[in-house]
């Protein structure tokens, strides 16, 4: 005789493994089902006013309209920009702090400070935010209107032209590269970001930027600063007349860029991770962000957690052999 089972008793079991499977998820699957449930702090370890700021004012903006929750925007500046990664390291693995912060801090700074913590280690990758070309600028007031012009320049007075800049940073790098390459010498000074940078040249204290599209741009629009070239391959939809710093002499092939990642303590749960890489990818591909974005030639990234963790680790890479190739160091 075979056993059978009636619809009701069907339904009772079918309830019952239900309660059971939604008592099986893991506490971290059930607060990523109803995070955020508080405000959200995003830190930026630079002053107000920078890329990474800018960036986060916008992300943040329109993830609280996704959430519900604010999101606040936190400068922690110092040490080019270290101790605010720091800062973030150590916060609470709970999901409510980020930091977004660009190449400098994540690829080039551990292979040029002594740092107390590895950022590769103690934070984990949420997603890249966005990557742009520097542009090479100069005050309006410098005799130059070419890079070959700004070479020879800074070729016959060595060391006389300024350039403000994060020690360390990207565009550090990219000006050491172009000395490198045709001989020129500039003088370095060390800021707290580019905000400081770019308040250097247009105020006259300094003479040379070498910065991210996204945060000259509109310097350039309102006649502060001098545009000169654009770091990219090739020139690019967002300023078609602007000659790429590769059709100077000696600079054949030249490209420099900067990129902005988020990352959170290595301990939080994936499945919240999971959860902020998916609005911010959201967030990212909202036609005004895209818009805003590409209109000052910066290109949205949004990728996995996985794909920007191999970023992270290509690019810090790539910084250990700049560095060990030039023989850098901090003076």
């Amino acid at each position: 005789m075979k056993a059978t089972l009636s619809v009701t008793t069907v339904g009772v079991i079918s309830a019952i493994l239900a309660i059971a499977d939604a008592s099986a998820q893991s506490p971290a699957a059930k607060a990523a089902a109803n995070y955020p449930t508080k405000p959200v702090r995003i830190v930026i370890p630079y002053p107000p006013g920078g890329t990474s700021d800018i960036l986060a004012r916008l992300i943040g903006t329109k993830l609280h309209e996704i959430w519900g929750h604010p999101v606040v925007v936190e400068n922690r500046s110092g040490a080019a920009g270290t101790l605010g990664v720091e800062f973030a390291s150590r916060a609470a693995p709970d999901g409510y702090t980020f930091v977004l912060t660009d190449i400098g801090n994540l690829a080039i700074a551990p292979s040029v400070y002594k740092l107390s913590f590895d950022p590769l280690r103690d934070l984990q990758p949420v997603t890249v935010v966005s990557y742009s070309p520097h542009l090479l600028t100069v005050h309006p007031s410098l005799p130059v209107k070419t890079t070959a012009e700004l070479v020879n320049l800074a070729k016959a007075n060595p060391g006389k032209l300024n350039v403000p800049t994060g020690l360390g940073s990207a565009g550090h790098f990219a000006g050491l590269a172009i000395e490198q390459r045709t001989g020129a010498r500039f003088h370095f000074i060390g800021t707290r970001g580019g905000s400081d940078s770019s308040r250097m040249v247009m105020t006259g204290e300094c003479e040379v930027l070498i910065l991210g599209m996204l945060q000259t741009i509109p310097h350039v629009k309102s006649g502060r600063l001098k545009l000169i070239a654009v770091s990219s391959d090739k020139r690019i939809p967002a300023l078609p007349n602007t000659p790429t710093i590769a059709e100077g002499p000696g600079l054949g092939g030249f490209v420099s860029g900067s990129w902005q990642g988020v990352m959170t303590p290595s301990k939080v749960p994936p499945e919240i991770v999971a959860k902020v890489n998916a609005d911010m990818a959201r967030v990212l591909q909202m036609p005004d962000i895209k818009e805003k974005l590409n209109a000052q030639g910066t290109d949205p990234v949004a990728n996995s957690p996985q794909d920007a963790g191999k970023w992270f680790a290509a690019e810090h890479a790539r910084a250990a052999k700049l560095v060990k190739d030039t023989g850098f160091k901090l003076q």
